[in-house]
């Protein structure tokens, strides 16, 4: 069974080279175009993909709210991978903040592409450290509050495990940093979802950057 994708760009010619680049794996299929935010949550409900691809800058409705609307009105939403132009464009800070599991540059190759699609239907999330630190500086709250996430009860070793995942790092390279088992890493990262309400590994670091518990 093939994941189902959703591409919603205002412009065709973006959507049709996605889709030749998506169709043309086995395992993955576009099942749905949209070229602005407004009708996307009933498209998303009627067709159930397992990933949309968003462009960030739409007319009428755009990239940040059309996930809102998602996250907002359906009980099991997609993964949303925004699409951008510019790594730095202060639009996709707002979009993960909103509740999207990652970004890619609209000059990927169709390579990252593929593996970005695969890694966010899988469960993953897509960080890069770098452009989010940068990103978060010039979003960070004048008085942050690190309390709130010391409310949320994190162990040591799930703060740990938090600071590394918000440097990049995968669930596999933090098994070899700490010396633990890949199991039990998945296990830290489980717990602190829970106890941070964030629905993926990004939603936790956007949360621990607007906090002030890590800073950029």
């Amino acid at each position: 069974m093939s994941l189902g994708v959703v591409l919603v760009d205002d412009e065709p010619l973006i959507r049709s080279g996605l889709r030749a680049i998506i169709n043309a794996e086995a395992d993955l299929s576009v099942i749905g175009e949209a070229e602005d935010g407004a009708g996307v949550t009933a498209l998303v409900r009627r067709l159930r993909p397992d990933v949309v691809l968003m462009d960030v800058r739409m007319p009428v409705v755009d990239g940040i709210e059309a996930t809102r609307r998602l996250l907002a009105n359906l009980d099991d939403p997609p993964r949303i991978l925004v699409l951008t132009t510019f790594e730095n464009d202060d639009y996709v800070f707002d979009a993960l903040r909103a509740g999207a599991s990652g970004f890619l540059l609209k000059r990927a190759r169709p390579d990252e592409v593929i593996r970005a699609i695969r890694l966010l239907a899988a469960g993953d999330s897509l960080l890069f450290p770098v452009a989010i630190r940068e990103l978060a500086a010039r979003h960070s709250p004048a008085e942050p509050s690190a309390c709130r996430l010391d409310a949320a009860g994190l162990t040591d070793r799930e703060t740990e495990v938090l600071r590394l995942i918000a440097h990049g790092h995968s669930n596999a390279e933090i098994a070899s940093q700490l010396t633990v088992s890949l199991e039990t890493v998945k296990t830290h990262v489980a717990h602190l979802l829970t106890k941070l309400e964030a629905r993926d590994r990004t939603q936790a670091v956007i949360r621990a950057y607007q906090s002030g518990f890590i800073t950029p």
